[in-house]
């Protein structure tokens, strides 16, 4: 395991990490979640091992610390994790991400250009959402955060299930509150405005059973990979592993 701190409070991002061959690979995870628990698998395929890799937590969730005075704003995770990539020693990464590390991931690219040089998104948040009492990120931000930290936190631990629970408890209550709202209520501009703005290799992968990805033309358009990957949910590399590696190893090797 290794750390870096990325506040001035002295706060803490920690990651686990793999050696192998450069350029780096970061793989940051979704709300709620941890990248060591998502990414492990993934990571040791033998498609996707022998490269240097970095699985990192978000400030707030899982091995990570956990600070009550951090916005947890999209634009303030990717700052934080820009800081502990220069820490770590990495620049032209190449950079997964899942659902709402997606977004993270995005944003990143967008401020700090300089460390990613191929990124790839899965079945991740590209617009602003309407908040709905429902399992995931928009049920969580239908809470005003008093009300989540005095017991919301709870009811949502019973929408999410066990699975998703098991990493979900480790969050900071606020860190899990904040990031969801600002998942929710996206960036100015949108992460999809920031993703078709961008000229290095990215790409997009999304359940097949979720019908066409809205907007998939115009991504394709400027230069996004949208790949449907079959029997799978949300959790692509956990339902469907070996074609989440076939999709991943390939959209990963494209070079600008």
């Amino acid at each position: 395991m290794r750390q870096a701190i990325v506040t001035p409070n002295k706060d803490r991002i920690r990651w686990v990490e793999v050696s192998g061959a450069e350029p780096a690979r970061v793989y940051l995870h979704g709300l709620g979640a941890s990248s060591p628990v998502y990414f492990a698998a993934a990571a040791a395929h033998p498609l996707l091992a022998g490269r240097r890799s970095l699985l990192l937590d978000l400030l707030g969730f899982g091995i990570s610390d956990r600070p009550a005075d951090f916005p947890y704003t999209l634009e303030a995770h990717a700052d934080a994790v820009a800081t502990a990539l220069d820490e770590a020693g990495v620049a032209g990464v190449e950079l997964v991400g899942h659902s709402m590390g997606g977004s993270v991931a995005t944003v990143l690219a967008h401020r700090h250009p300089r460390l990613v040089a191929n990124l790839l998104l899965v079945d991740s948040n590209l617009d602003p959402s309407v908040p709905v009492r429902s399992p995931g990120s928009s049920g969580i931000a239908t809470f005003g955060e008093e009300e989540f930290l005095a017991g919301g936190r709870e009811e949502v631990g019973r929408w999410v299930g066990p699975l998703w629970w098991s990493t979900m408890r480790l969050a900071g209550p606020e860190a899990l509150h904040r990031s969801a709202v600002h998942s929710v209520r996206n960036t100015v501009p949108t992460v999809r405005e920031l993703l078709l703005g961008m000229d290095f290799p990215r790409a997009f992968l999304y359940p097949r059973g979720d019908g066409e990805l809205p907007g998939a033309e115009r991504l394709r358009e400027s230069g996004v990979e949208v790949v449907a990957i079959p029997d799978c949910g949300h959790n692509i590399m956990f339902d469907n592993p070996e074609s989440f590696a076939v999709a991943a190893s390939t959209a990963l090797a494209r070079r600008a």
